[in-house]
Protein backbone atom coordinates (compact mmCIF):
# COMPACT_ATOMS: atom_id res chain seq x y z
CA UNK A 1 0.00 0.00 0.00
CA UNK A 2 2.71 2.68 0.79
CA UNK A 3 3.89 2.24 -2.83
CA UNK A 4 0.88 2.62 -4.60
CA UNK A 5 0.03 5.54 -1.95
CA UNK A 6 3.49 7.37 -3.30
CA UNK A 7 2.40 6.45 -7.03
CA UNK A 8 -0.90 8.31 -6.23
CA UNK A 9 -0.40 11.14 -4.36
CA UNK A 10 2.28 12.20 -7.30
CA UNK A 11 -0.26 11.31 -9.81
CA UNK A 12 -2.67 13.75 -7.54
CA UNK A 13 -0.12 16.89 -7.88
CA UNK A 14 0.80 16.43 -12.03
CA UNK A 15 -2.19 14.98 -13.43
CA UNK A 16 -5.04 16.37 -11.34
CA UNK A 17 -3.52 19.46 -10.22
CA UNK A 18 -4.31 19.28 -6.90
CA UNK A 19 -2.99 22.03 -4.48
CA UNK A 20 -0.11 21.44 -2.23
CA UNK A 21 -2.61 21.51 0.57
CA UNK A 22 -4.66 18.80 -0.37
CA UNK A 23 -1.95 16.99 -1.46
CA UNK A 24 -0.76 16.73 1.84
CA UNK A 25 -4.05 16.38 3.54
CA UNK A 26 -4.82 13.38 1.34
CA UNK A 27 -0.95 12.07 2.35
CA UNK A 28 -1.88 12.16 6.01
CA UNK A 29 -5.22 10.56 6.01
CA UNK A 30 -3.47 7.97 3.71
CA UNK A 31 -0.96 7.49 6.23
CA UNK A 32 -2.80 7.11 9.45
CA UNK A 33 -5.16 4.26 6.86
CA UNK A 34 -2.19 2.66 6.69
CA UNK A 35 -1.36 2.62 10.40
CA UNK A 36 -4.46 1.46 11.03
CA UNK A 37 -4.67 -1.24 8.64
CA UNK A 38 -1.85 -3.07 10.14
CA UNK A 39 -3.31 -3.76 13.52
CA UNK A 40 -6.71 -4.09 11.89
CA UNK A 41 -5.98 -7.33 9.51
CA UNK A 42 -3.39 -8.55 11.69
CA UNK A 43 -0.60 -8.69 8.61
CA UNK A 44 0.44 -6.53 5.82
CA UNK A 45 -1.58 -4.53 3.40
CA UNK A 46 -1.42 -6.37 0.18
CA UNK A 47 -3.53 -5.16 -2.87
CA UNK A 48 -5.38 -8.46 -2.57
CA UNK A 49 -6.20 -7.45 1.49
CA UNK A 50 -7.14 -4.27 -0.06
CA UNK A 51 -9.79 -5.29 -2.61
CA UNK A 52 -11.22 -7.58 0.21
CA UNK A 53 -11.97 -4.59 2.93
CA UNK A 54 -15.65 -3.69 3.46
CA UNK A 55 -17.61 -0.80 4.39
CA UNK A 56 -17.13 -2.08 8.17
CA UNK A 57 -13.74 -2.00 8.23
CA UNK A 58 -13.80 1.72 6.69
CA UNK A 59 -15.95 2.42 9.50
CA UNK A 60 -14.00 1.18 11.91
CA UNK A 61 -11.28 3.43 10.88
CA UNK A 62 -13.50 6.66 10.93
CA UNK A 63 -14.48 5.28 13.98
CA UNK A 64 -11.05 5.20 15.14
CA UNK A 65 -10.57 8.96 13.57
CA UNK A 66 -13.21 10.39 15.44
CA UNK A 67 -11.91 8.49 19.04
CA UNK A 68 -8.91 11.25 18.17
CA UNK A 69 -11.06 14.03 18.13
CA UNK A 70 -11.63 14.64 14.71
CA UNK A 71 -14.46 16.80 13.43
CA UNK A 72 -17.18 15.90 10.75
CA UNK A 73 -15.41 18.28 8.23
CA UNK A 74 -12.20 16.07 9.11
CA UNK A 75 -13.84 12.75 8.57
CA UNK A 76 -15.41 13.96 5.46
CA UNK A 77 -11.68 14.99 4.02
CA UNK A 78 -10.44 11.54 4.75
CA UNK A 79 -13.87 9.82 3.05
CA UNK A 80 -12.96 12.14 0.30
CA UNK A 81 -9.07 10.87 0.39
CA UNK A 82 -9.72 7.45 0.45
CA UNK A 83 -12.64 7.11 -2.47
CA UNK A 84 -10.57 9.31 -4.60
CA UNK A 85 -7.76 6.93 -3.53
CA UNK A 86 -9.56 3.79 -3.95
CA UNK A 87 -11.13 4.81 -7.80
CA UNK A 88 -7.73 5.27 -8.82
CA UNK A 89 -6.41 2.14 -7.61
CA UNK A 90 -9.29 0.39 -9.56
CA UNK A 91 -8.96 2.69 -12.72
CA UNK A 92 -5.30 1.75 -12.60
CA UNK A 93 -4.23 -1.29 -10.62
CA UNK A 94 -7.25 -3.82 -10.91
CA UNK A 95 -8.20 -3.32 -7.11
CA UNK A 96 -12.26 -3.41 -7.17
CA UNK A 97 -12.64 -2.95 -3.48
CA UNK A 98 -17.10 -2.56 -2.98
CA UNK A 99 -16.55 -1.55 0.12
CA UNK A 100 -15.80 1.38 -0.50
CA UNK A 101 -19.15 2.35 -2.02
CA UNK A 102 -20.80 1.84 0.89
CA UNK A 103 -18.90 4.27 2.90
CA UNK A 104 -20.92 7.74 3.58
CA UNK A 105 -19.42 11.25 4.10
CA UNK A 106 -20.67 12.54 7.03
CA UNK A 107 -23.07 16.08 6.53
CA UNK A 108 -21.23 19.37 7.04
CA UNK A 109 -23.37 22.35 7.87
CA UNK A 110 -22.77 24.78 4.73
CA UNK A 111 -20.31 27.74 6.57
CA UNK A 112 -21.33 31.26 5.76
CA UNK A 113 -18.47 33.74 5.14
CA UNK A 114 -17.75 36.16 7.58
CA UNK A 115 -16.83 39.51 6.08
CA UNK A 116 -15.84 42.41 7.16
CA UNK A 117 -17.07 45.89 6.66
CA UNK A 118 -16.14 48.51 4.24
CA UNK A 119 -14.53 50.37 7.15
CA UNK A 120 -13.14 47.56 8.93
CA UNK A 121 -11.28 46.51 6.05
CA UNK A 122 -9.94 49.84 4.86
CA UNK A 123 -9.01 50.28 8.76
CA UNK A 124 -7.42 46.86 8.86
CA UNK A 125 -5.55 47.53 5.40
CA UNK A 126 -4.08 50.88 7.07
CA UNK A 127 -3.47 49.63 10.43
CA UNK A 128 -0.93 46.76 9.09
CA UNK A 129 1.00 49.10 6.93
CA UNK A 130 1.23 51.50 9.27
CA UNK A 131 2.55 48.62 11.88
CA UNK A 132 5.63 47.64 9.03
CA UNK A 133 8.97 47.18 9.99
CA UNK A 134 10.35 49.54 7.16
CA UNK A 135 8.42 51.85 4.60
CA UNK A 136 8.86 48.93 1.79
CA UNK A 137 7.36 46.21 3.97
CA UNK A 138 4.67 48.72 4.92
CA UNK A 139 3.94 49.31 0.98
CA UNK A 140 4.40 45.48 0.05
CA UNK A 141 2.03 44.51 2.93
CA UNK A 142 -0.40 47.09 1.80
CA UNK A 143 -0.18 46.09 -1.72
CA UNK A 144 -1.25 42.25 -1.33
CA UNK A 145 -4.33 43.19 1.00
CA UNK A 146 -5.37 45.27 -1.50
CA UNK A 147 -4.90 42.39 -3.66
CA UNK A 148 -7.19 40.25 -1.59
CA UNK A 149 -9.68 43.20 -1.25
CA UNK A 150 -9.76 45.06 -3.98
CA UNK A 151 -9.03 41.93 -6.76
CA UNK A 152 -10.62 39.10 -4.73
CA UNK A 153 -7.58 37.06 -4.72
CA UNK A 154 -6.53 34.38 -2.43
CA UNK A 155 -3.28 34.74 -0.79
CA UNK A 156 -1.89 32.17 -2.45
CA UNK A 157 -2.70 33.86 -5.58
CA UNK A 158 -1.03 36.97 -4.61
CA UNK A 159 1.74 35.75 -3.59
CA UNK A 160 3.06 33.43 -6.73
CA UNK A 161 2.64 36.90 -8.75
CA UNK A 162 5.97 37.31 -10.03
CA UNK A 163 7.33 40.57 -12.03
CA UNK A 164 5.91 39.28 -15.28
CA UNK A 165 2.88 41.49 -14.12
CA UNK A 166 5.10 44.40 -15.06
CA UNK A 167 4.59 46.98 -16.16
CA UNK A 168 0.71 46.94 -14.70
CA UNK A 169 -2.36 47.27 -16.61
CA UNK A 170 -5.73 47.05 -16.59
CA UNK A 171 -6.04 43.41 -16.22
CA UNK A 172 -3.48 40.96 -14.07
CA UNK A 173 -3.35 37.50 -14.88
CA UNK A 174 -3.84 35.32 -11.91
CA UNK A 175 -3.13 32.02 -11.65
CA UNK A 176 -5.67 30.02 -9.06
CA UNK A 177 -6.47 26.67 -8.05
CA UNK A 178 -5.69 23.49 -10.13
CA UNK A 179 -3.49 26.40 -12.69
CA UNK A 180 -6.38 27.44 -13.69
CA UNK A 181 -6.16 31.09 -15.06
CA UNK A 182 -8.17 34.21 -14.95
CA UNK A 183 -8.01 37.38 -15.50
CA UNK A 184 -8.70 40.33 -12.93
CA UNK A 185 -9.77 43.92 -13.54
CA UNK A 186 -7.16 46.25 -11.11
CA UNK A 187 -8.45 49.39 -9.77
CA UNK A 188 -6.10 51.94 -9.97
CA UNK A 189 -5.52 52.35 -5.85
CA UNK A 190 -4.53 48.79 -6.07
CA UNK A 191 -2.28 49.15 -8.95
CA UNK A 192 -0.86 52.43 -7.31
CA UNK A 193 -0.03 50.16 -4.01
CA UNK A 194 2.00 47.66 -6.28
CA UNK A 195 4.04 50.10 -8.14
CA UNK A 196 4.46 52.21 -4.65
CA UNK A 197 5.91 48.84 -3.17
CA UNK A 198 7.92 47.91 -6.42
CA UNK A 199 9.46 51.36 -6.16
CA UNK A 200 10.62 50.66 -2.37
CA UNK A 201 11.50 47.37 -2.44
CA UNK A 202 15.01 46.30 -1.90
CA UNK A 203 15.44 44.05 -5.05
CA UNK A 204 14.45 44.85 -8.71
CA UNK A 205 11.80 43.17 -10.08
CA UNK A 206 12.32 39.78 -12.13
CA UNK A 207 10.43 38.60 -14.49
CA UNK A 208 11.06 34.86 -12.89
CA UNK A 209 11.22 35.53 -9.46
CA UNK A 210 8.49 36.28 -6.93
CA UNK A 211 6.96 39.80 -7.23
CA UNK A 212 6.55 40.24 -3.06
CA UNK A 213 9.33 39.01 -0.87
CA UNK A 214 10.43 38.62 2.35
CA UNK A 215 13.02 40.10 4.34
CA UNK A 216 15.80 38.37 3.05
CA UNK A 217 14.97 38.38 -0.19
CA UNK A 218 12.97 35.02 -0.95
CA UNK A 219 9.40 34.41 -1.58
CA UNK A 220 6.92 36.00 1.22
CA UNK A 221 5.59 33.63 3.32
CA UNK A 222 1.98 33.49 3.77
CA UNK A 223 2.07 33.37 7.51
CA UNK A 224 3.80 36.94 7.61
CA UNK A 225 0.89 38.00 6.05
CA UNK A 226 -1.74 36.47 8.48
CA UNK A 227 0.35 37.34 11.69
CA UNK A 228 0.24 40.54 11.18
CA UNK A 229 -3.46 40.45 10.61
CA UNK A 230 -3.58 38.94 13.97
CA UNK A 231 -1.99 41.23 15.05
CA UNK A 232 -4.05 44.49 13.83
CA UNK A 233 -7.42 42.76 15.06
CA UNK A 234 -7.42 43.20 18.52
CA UNK A 235 -6.37 47.26 18.23
CA UNK A 236 -9.32 47.67 15.65
CA UNK A 237 -11.67 45.44 17.35
CA UNK A 238 -12.08 42.88 14.86
CA UNK A 239 -13.28 38.77 15.74
CA UNK A 240 -11.07 36.04 14.57
CA UNK A 241 -12.63 35.44 11.88
CA UNK A 242 -11.28 39.11 10.06
CA UNK A 243 -8.23 37.01 8.41
CA UNK A 244 -6.62 37.79 4.94
CA UNK A 245 -9.09 35.24 3.00
CA UNK A 246 -12.04 37.05 4.93
CA UNK A 247 -10.64 40.42 2.89
CA UNK A 248 -11.53 37.83 -0.43
CA UNK A 249 -15.19 37.28 1.17
CA UNK A 250 -15.26 40.88 1.50
CA UNK A 251 -14.69 41.48 -2.03
CA UNK A 252 -17.45 39.20 -2.95
CA UNK A 253 -19.82 40.42 -0.64
CA UNK A 254 -19.89 44.12 -1.15
CA UNK A 255 -19.62 43.61 -4.96
CA UNK A 256 -23.31 41.64 -4.65
CA UNK A 257 -24.57 44.29 -2.03
CA UNK A 258 -23.93 47.16 -4.42
CA UNK A 259 -25.80 45.44 -7.39
CA UNK A 260 -22.77 42.47 -8.78
CA UNK A 261 -24.67 39.77 -10.53
CA UNK A 262 -23.42 36.29 -9.76
CA UNK A 263 -22.12 35.33 -12.74
CA UNK A 264 -19.81 38.28 -12.66
CA UNK A 265 -18.47 37.49 -9.37
CA UNK A 266 -17.79 33.88 -9.68
CA UNK A 267 -15.20 34.99 -12.77
CA UNK A 268 -13.87 37.44 -10.55
CA UNK A 269 -13.06 34.73 -8.18
CA UNK A 270 -12.43 32.35 -10.20
CA UNK A 271 -15.12 29.97 -9.14
CA UNK A 272 -15.04 26.49 -11.09
CA UNK A 273 -19.28 26.30 -9.95
CA UNK A 274 -21.77 29.19 -9.65
CA UNK A 275 -22.62 27.09 -6.61
CA UNK A 276 -19.89 27.89 -4.83
CA UNK A 277 -20.31 31.58 -5.32
CA UNK A 278 -23.80 31.38 -4.00
CA UNK A 279 -23.13 31.64 -0.69
CA UNK A 280 -23.04 35.13 -0.94
CA UNK A 281 -26.44 35.22 -1.19
CA UNK A 282 -26.96 33.97 2.24
CA UNK A 283 -24.15 36.49 3.14
CA UNK A 284 -25.98 39.03 1.99
CA UNK A 285 -29.74 37.87 3.00
CA UNK A 286 -28.28 37.60 6.83
CA UNK A 287 -27.10 41.61 6.48
CA UNK A 288 -30.74 42.29 5.46
CA UNK A 289 -32.42 40.37 8.74
CA UNK A 290 -29.76 41.93 10.79
CA UNK A 291 -30.40 45.41 9.65
CA UNK A 292 -34.28 44.42 10.12
CA UNK A 293 -34.11 43.45 13.61
CA UNK A 294 -32.05 46.35 14.76
CA UNK A 295 -33.79 48.71 12.93
CA UNK A 296 -37.76 47.92 12.81
CA UNK A 297 -39.17 48.43 16.08
CA UNK A 298 -41.85 45.32 16.46
CA UNK A 299 -38.39 43.10 15.35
Amino acid sequence: MATLTTIWLASLADARRLSPHTVRAYAATLENFHDFLGPHLGGTATPAALACLTAADFRAFLAARRSDGLANVSVARDVSALKTFFGWARRNHGIACDGIEGLKSPKLPRRVPRPVSPADARDLITHVGDAARAPWTAARDTAVLLLLYGAGLRIAEALSLTGAVLPLGATITVTGKRNKTRSVPLLPIVADAIMAYVALAPWAPDRDAPLFRGLRGGPLDPGIVRNAIRAARPALGLPASATPHALRHSFATHLLAAGADLRSIQDLLGHASLSSTQIYTAVDAAQLLDVYRNAHPRA
